[in-house]
């Protein structure tokens, strides 16, 4: 679905990412892990369009997507929520949920919502609350809702959990899983590594912008390199 090769890339002429190649394919969870400043978001930005790559080809349900817009992308499946969520903090939720339906017609609006509503209730119970007044752990249920409002084939997350409690961490990440078992396939950058891994079919350990290691989540957790460095152990 998703294939990166020997992708380059940076910001204001200072290169961030040196080569990185990975895959995303449907059905899967596959998760990005490493320090502050290796490049995940990066890696995230680039495939959505946010940051031109310098070398190396991106490629998106068999067609090209290399410095493409990302409006084009979004149209073709591939929708990421970005850190810090990035709402319309004054609109209501049902508001922001319609704002991610941009792409579909009038007439699939409805039906989409339902969705969203069946996978977070708090979404529909507080539907004509202001954004900005959620807690974070409904902040972040609600950027999820509003990107699968697109009807992504790839969803990318990019640090889901930042600033929630373990038990609404638990919460986000479960509902990750269910979206994935729904048929949409996720590139997951999560700050605990130890979470990331045990719930990713592959992952992907990034070290000052290039790939270092990967396979399956569970087996990299079980990598030396990767419990002294990540896991605390």
């Amino acid at each position: 679905m998703l294939t990166l090769e020997k992708v380059v890339a940076g910001y204001h002429g200072l290169q961030i990412l040196h080569e990185v190649s990975l895959h995303v394919d449907e059905g899967e969870i596959v998760s990005i892990v490493g320090a502050n400043g290796a490049g995940k978001t990066t890696t995230l930005n680039t495939i959505a369009g946010l940051v031109r790559p310098t070398a190396g080809t991106i490629s998106f349900a068999d067609r090209d997507a290399h410095g493409r817009r990302p409006s084009d992308l979004v149209r073709q499946g591939l929708v990421l929520v970005p850190e810090g969520r990035a709402l319309f903090g004054t609109l209501t939720v049902e508001e922001n949920l319609q704002m991610g339906g941009w792409t579909q017609d009038t007439s699939e609006l409805k039906g989409s919502l339902e969705e969203v509503f069946e996978l977070f209730p708090v979404l529909r119970d507080r539907r004509a609350q202001i954004a900005e007044t959620f807690s974070g752990g409904q902040q972040q249920m609600l950027a999820i809702g509003r990107a699968l409002m697109a009807k992504p084939k790839l969803l990318m997350l990019d640090e889901p959990s930042t600033g929630l409690s373990p038990k609404l961490t638990w919460a986000v990440l479960d509902a990750v899983k269910r979206i994935r078992d729904t048929g949409v396939a996720v590139l997951l950058v999560e700050q605990n590594a130890a979470h990331a891994l045990a719930m990713a079919d592959r992952a992907y350990v990034l070290e000052s912008g290039s790939v270092v290691l990967e396979g399956p989540g569970p087996e990299l957790a079980k990598d030396d390199r990767v419990r002294a460095a990540y896991l605390g152990m």
